[in-house]
């Protein structure tokens, strides 16, 4: 059948740079470069074009251009060039359109409409050159209070019995991306940087290579609706055991890594057949409701000899607040909120686009209504989707948030340019494939240094930016609204924020 699609993006050639290398035929992915051999030249096909640009950067004549196709149907606000696009390609397959990559589209970032206090007279500003800043952050289950026992002036004990914490140099985490999803240098690139960094990266749902058990106190390894490479050594290996109920990129829905996908290596590390489909149902089929989830939460407890926090991750949903509450009752350490924005290795677009919430909205409501329970103190809140500097990282603290995860920003910071055709399996840049040929394309040596150094910066930003609201340690911004105001807001949106207008 004919395809009634245009191309998106065009693809231009200087002809008197270009030396016909073929550098650029060896490094698409996606076909669009062939050498013509009857006309000995190097030619493109422009329709396969993604938008990937690696064909561009590595180009060593710079012959090559890569720039979108302007597109230029009837104007039409309702009818717009994607909505066309995309009914035309159902009307050709009959199927779902999958994307990768997070929410694209134009909704309010109230992260860009958040600005921070700033110290100037009576509240001096500290110099994070020459005084200590403290980062470090305890997630996990904190009590009500402490006994300590002071019989022995020289030897202060602690009576309390504390729940299992895990410390974090920075606030910051590697969200989690399933191996099969993404390719395992990827996973020895976030496992390194977050031993280096003292963080933690996660699995996602597709179990833990035998490669990278020796990072296991840096790793959060998660128990999915699919269970794939859930088995004793995979829980005890590691520091944090996540439950994973739903994901911000597609609430409510399972997951489909496809079969050509599932490599013999990835097959063993899931515990399912080689290049058969891996399909996690949409619900846990053990949780149906708070008990249940109260079961299994003590069940890996019981089964990690109660040495490990549980964590539970829901997406951002409009009853996260009360859902929240359910699971710190139901015994969760952690509780991981993901937002509207969060990405995924494929999602029915029209998910992705249409269900679940902000993030910020998410993270506040749920920060108030777990302080007014007065049980806020008996879980972390670690959020994620959408995360993109560490702007973004100071002003989730200030609203509620124990930590975040990013996934996204950790990629770019590996070589991904979001060209959102993670789905395909073909990643020019060798992250989101299961191809052995492109996967080694990311040296996970150097994935490992420039997941660090994204850290490293952002730490470096986060102190400057404590030591000008005159604050010395992380945890004292942590739920402090006070340091918050908002522009461009509703009445509404600020109270359910709980930040005032800037200018009061």
């Amino acid at each position: 059948m004919k395809s009634y699609l245009a191309p998106k993006f065009i693809i231009e050639r200087d002809t008197e740079r270009c030396i016909n290398c073929k550098v650029c035929v060896n490094q698409c992915s996606f076909d669009s470069h062939y050498y013509d051999a009857d006309d000995d030249k190097v030619k493109s096909r422009i329709g396969k074009c993604v938008g990937c640009h690696r064909c561009v950067l590595f180009c060593p004549t710079q012959a090559l251009t890569v720039r979108e196709n302007p597109l230029d149907y009837r104007a039409n606000y309702n009818w717009s060039p994607e909505v066309i696009e995309d009914i035309t390609k159902q009307a050709e397959s009959g199927g779902v359109v999958l994307t990768g990559m997070g929410n694209d589209k134009s909704q309010r970032i109230y992260w860009d409409h958040l600005l921070l206090n700033a110290s100037q007279v009576t509240n001096p500003s500290i110099d994070p050159l020459r005084e200590p800043m403290e980062l470090t952050t305890y997630l996990g289950r904190k009590p009500d209070k402490i006994d300590i026992d002071k019989q022995d002036p020289q030897s202060i004990k602690l009576k309390t019995e504390l729940a299992p914490q895990v410390k974090l140099d920075v606030p910051v985490m590697f969200s989690a991306m399933s191996y099969g999803a993404v390719s395992i240098n990827v996973h020895k690139s976030l496992a390194r940087a977050a031993v280096e960094m003292g963080t933690l990266w996660n699995t996602g749902e597709g179990g833990l290579h035998p490669d990278l058990y020796k990072y296991g106190n840096n790793t959060i390894v998660q128990v999915a609706s699919g269970r794939f490479g859930v088995q004793p050594s995979y829980l005890n290996i590691a520091r944090v055991v996540e439950i994973k109920i739903g994901q911000g990129a597609k609430p409510g829905i399972g997951g489909h890594l496809p079969g050509e996908k599932v490599t013999a290596e990835v097959s063993s590390t899931r515990m399912i057949p080689h290049g058969t489909d891996a399909l996690s149902p949409a619900p846990q089929h053990d949780i149906y409701s708070i008990e249940d989830l109260s079961q299994l939460i003590h069940a890996l407890k019981e089964a990690t000899n109660y040495t490990k926090p549980i964590s539970v991750k829901i997406a951002a949903v409009h009853n996260s607040a009360a859902i929240a509450s359910g699971m710190v009752r139901a015994g969760a350490d952690i509780i991981v909120l993901d937002g509207f924005r969060g990405a995924t290795g494929a999602a029915p677009k029209i998910i992705r686009e249409n269900v679940g919430i902000p993030i910020e909205l998410a993270l506040a409501s749920v920060d108030t209504r777990l302080r007014q329970e007065g049980i806020r103190n008996q879980a972390s809140l670690v959020i994620s989707g959408g995360i993109r500097n560490s702007g973004d990282v100071i002003k989730a603290i200030a609203l509620g948030a124990d930590a975040v995860n990013i996934g996204t920003a950790a990629l770019v910071a590996l070589g991904c340019r979001v060209c959102q055709q993670c789905h395909t399996g073909k990643c020019a840049w060798g992250i989101c494939t299961s191809d052995l040929f492109l996967s080694k394309r990311l040296n996970p040596d150097i994935g490992a240094r420039r997941a660090a150094n994204l850290l490293r910066g952002w730490s470096h930003e986060i102190k400057d930016m404590l030591g000008g609201m005159g604050i010395n340690a992380i945890e004292s911004l942590r739920g402090n609204r006070l340091h918050l105001r908002g522009i461009d807001l509703t009445d509404t949106e600020l109270e359910v924020l709980g930040v005032r207008m800037a200018g009061n």
